[in-house]
């Protein structure tokens, strides 16, 4: 388990012991926080989405605290854009994802294929798609389906399970990368 000290640890530094080996960490979400310290005294997500033409480039965190509009945003953000229904994402979730991207050191932005979902896009969803879980974390706000064209589904679904505070999915023939704050699992090729 990787323990804070007065040194602190870089991007670089992580990701190059994460190279040589495999990185140790508590299977539960408070002691997994360090990890988030990629994120740094702040924490920021980018995102755009391809469905609404929208982009997003905010800090949701600072000094350990969330701020309330900026997170609001976010949510209003990813919510399901089929419906316009907004639900507030899990922090947890949001946390995972900026972590992983700091992770990858990459100035691009996610492109945000599904956040939330409401019960009637899931279904609609379920109804075309094997890959749909009946019960998905999308439905709660714990869960997104990102892509990043600057790295692969391979490093992505790497960075983001290196968290371990949540599940994992690569989904390479349709290049995306589900993060949830559920259990600590991996799935997909």
């Amino acid at each position: 388990m990787m323990k804070n000290n007065s040194t602190g640890f870089t991007r670089r530094a992580v990701l190059g012991a994460f190279a040589a080996t495999t990185i140790a960490a508590a299977p539960n979400f408070t002691k997994a926080a360090g990890f988030l310290r990629g994120s740094g005294d702040i924490r920021r997500i980018r995102m755009y989405s391809g469905r609404t033409g929208e982009r997003i480039d905010m800090i949701y965190w600072v000094e350990g605290h969330y701020i309330k509009d900026a997170v609001k945003e976010v949510n209003h953000f990813m919510r399901d854009w089929r419906t316009n229904d907004v639900k507030s994402m899990d922090l947890r979730a949001i946390d995972i994802m900026a972590a992983a991207h700091n992770l990858l050191d990459v100035d691009e932005p996610y492109m945000l294929l599904s956040g939330y979902r409401s019960p009637r896009t899931n279904a609609m969803l379920r109804s075309r798609s094997r890959g749909v879980a009946k019960n998905s974390l999308h439905m709660k706000g714990q869960a997104a389906d990102l892509r990043l064209n600057g790295r692969s589904v391979y490093q992505m679904a790497r960075a983001a399970a290196a968290c371990r505070g949540g599940g994992v999915g690569r989904y390479s023939g349709s290049n995306f990368v589900h993060m949830d704050c559920g259990v600590v699992r991996t799935w997909g090729s």
